[in-house]
């Protein structure tokens, strides 16, 4: 067979053959060449900013704590006998600074022992401050007036990263007198502001491959998706290519152009403004009759009634006179009176598919938050509550 015969065979074959549009399939630029679908972002388009709903992964503080013992109180502090590790760092403090007092018994009560913890913020330098909380560990009634005496701050490997002194500020008080107590707020913790030198840095880097990732707070497949249309829209008209590409539904995978610095462009994505999508989710708090619905939480009609039973016992003392010449006594005795009061309930349709009709549902009930918590329940049991139910 001729080979031009081929060459026209086979090019009328390409002819034929259908092409993909590039509006729908853009190679991802990457190590792993992994294909990128183009969404439609402005579906994406919201009022929240994608550095509010995420996180840098890798960007993140580190706890810190320490001992210490706080001085200055007016009579507030650590009782000697409930609080021997007061007395014993008391006295070790004194023999580092020269002064002996092991042959002698402490009974000052202007000494607490305390926890001091603080949170080293990521990329700090050393010589910044940080603020600091302190704790009391004892029987202290007060901190307030206190000074914390140089602390060590310890990380997770035992290595100091910060020391803590300073004045205490102290938002509650607490006093007492001989048959009343009255306090306010909580005034065996304080914080001292700026009240910590930090001495050491965390070892970490930061984009050293050219690799970012974001995290979600509230992970979400609609989110994620939604913020990585938004970002490859974005970066498509301001540097020439996507830089997006989801590695699950809580972490974005971000390829950072080479003529640009993290800083500028973490900042430049953070600023986008996104619709993030949410679960239908009813969080109650029966201790508090507290209940949140949330917007996309919809309730499948259906009729209900509810009434409240109410039960009131009650104690009436009354006095038995004996007559005047009966030789009886006089004694107290108890009248018990008990009332049942079972307020009727009319059937009503709740049903909807927004939270406006849900809440109008649930009001022209007219309950209280117990009773709404207890239909809610039962609504969900009936399987007619299309949400999550998280009960705190």
């Amino acid at each position: 067979m001729p080979r031009r015969f081929l060459a026209s065979l086979f090019g009328a074959i390409l002819a034929l053959a259908p092409v993909a549009e590039a509006a729908d399939y853009v190679a991802y630029p990457g190590p792993s060449a992994t294909p990128y679908v183009r969404g439609n972002p402005e579906d994406a388009l919201g009022s929240v900013r994608i550095k509010d709903i995420t996180s840098v992964r890798g960007v993140r503080g580190n706890q810190l704590v320490g001992y210490g013992l706080v001085i200055g109180l007016q009579g507030t502090g650590d009782s000697m006998r409930n609080s021997p590790y007061t007395e014993q760092s008391l006295q070790s403090m004194l023999d580092r600074m020269g002064v002996n007092i092991r042959e002698q018994a402490s009974g000052s009560k202007n000494v607490a022992a305390v926890t001091v913890t603080a949170e080293l913020p990521a990329f700090i330098g050393t010589g910044s401050r940080i603020d600091v909380t302190v704790s009391s560990l004892g029987d202290a009634k007060s901190l307030l007036g206190g000074t914390l005496i140089m602390t060590p701050l310890y990380g997770a490997d035992g290595e100091i990263y910060a020391v803590a002194q300073g004045p205490i500020a102290v938002t509650g008080f607490a006093t007492e007198g001989a048959s009343e107590t009255l306090s306010q707020g909580v005034p065996t913790t304080g914080r001292i502001p700026n009240g910590a030198f930090v001495e050491r840095e965390v070892p970490g880097s930061f984009n050293d491959d050219g690799q970012l990732s974001m995290e979600l707070s509230n992970p979400d497949f609609k989110t994620m998706i939604r913020m990585v249309d938004l970002i490859n829209a974005y970066a498509s008209e301001r540097w020439g290519t996507p830089v997006a590409r989801e590695e699950d539904y809580r972490t974005v995978q971000l390829e950072r152009p080479g003529n640009i610095s993290p800083v500028r462009f973490l900042a430049e994505i953070g600023d986008l403004r996104i619709d993030p999508d949410q679960t239908a989710k009813v969080v109650i708090d029966e201790r508090t009759g507290t209940i949140v619905i949330g917007q996309n939480v919809q309730i499948s009609t259906v009729a209900l009634t509810h009434g409240n039973l109410t039960v009131r016992v009650s104690e009436l003392p009354q006095v038995s006179q004996p007559n005047p010449l009966a030789n009886g006594q006089t004694v107290v005795t108890s009248e018990t009176i008990v009332n049942a009061d079972q307020q009727g309930g009319n059937f009503a349709f709740v049903g909807g598919t927004d939270l406006d009709t849900v809440v109008q549902g649930l009001n022209r009930i007219g309950l209280k938050p117990s009773g709404v918590i207890a239909i809610l329940q039962a609504i969900k049991t009936a399987g007619a509550l299309q949400a999550e139910l998280v009960v705190q």
